[in-house]
């Protein structure tokens, strides 16, 4: 008798004495969704499947092999992993076009909106609180996706760089007008930029951990 997946994972399931609500609960979904799985009106996605396979002690061989070839079943695999794919890329651009929206919004205040007794305040404003705060808000959220994965510790770089610019391109450029001369960046700001965006990538990490470890335990 040839065995599709719904039927693979209803018989795992009585084999291990297990309900759909008991199910259910240890994998986070509805009772409605394991029935529609098991009766094939819809299909698990893989991380599912792995877990059923752990709860119902069974080989991923068995539940994602067999006589059938199962190409429906492969190509909604496919479909779901390409429909991820493209979300985690599309939340990635919006993550840092966000941040770059508002490191320009600071730029364009000084310019347009800042005269010399407003320098003080939005230096403190903007280059000791917005901005920082920013890149560590961003860079948490890129640890807590695991966004590019270990080559996102490169990004600290990019927010030290980016962080040295706001000062340069505000101030220091402020100050070279003013008095025909040349100012150089400061790098230690490409250090403060970098040290800021490391914390916030390890918080957003440990948090991903922790999250994970959860899922794992349920």
């Amino acid at each position: 008798m040839t065995h599709d997946i719904g039927n693979k994972i209803k018989t795992a399931r009585i084999e291990k004495k297990l309900t759909q609500e008991q199910v259910a609960e240890l994998l986070g979904v509805s009772r409605q969704t394991i029935s529609n799985w098991e009766n094939e009106k819809s299909y698990p996605d893989i991380i599912s499947v792995i877990k059923m396979s752990e709860c119902y002690d069974v080989s991923l061989d068995y539940l994602l092999k067999g006589e059938q070839k199962m190409k429906n079943y492969y190509d909604y695999l496919e479909e779901s992993t390409n429909v991820v794919k493209s979300n985690t890329n599309r939340n990635k651009i919006i993550t840092i076009f966000s941040y770059l929206v508002i490191w320009a919004f600071a730029m364009i205040v000084f310019w347009f909106f800042t005269n010399g007794s407003d320098a003080m305040g939005y230096s403190l404003m903007f280059l000791w609180i917005i901005l920082p705060v920013t890149t560590f808000i961003i860079s948490v959220v890129i640890g807590k996706n695991d966004f590019w994965e270990k080559r996102k510790w490169a990004l600290t770089l990019f927010f030290g760089i980016m962080y040295m610019l706001a000062e340069y391109g505000t101030f220091k450029m402020a100050n070279n007008i003013a008095f025909n001369k040349l100012n150089f960046p400061d790098l230690g700001m490409i250090v403060a930029g970098a040290i800021i965006s490391a914390i916030g990538m390890c918080v957003g990490t440990l948090w991903n951990k922790k999250r994970h470890n959860q899922n794992q335990n349920k």
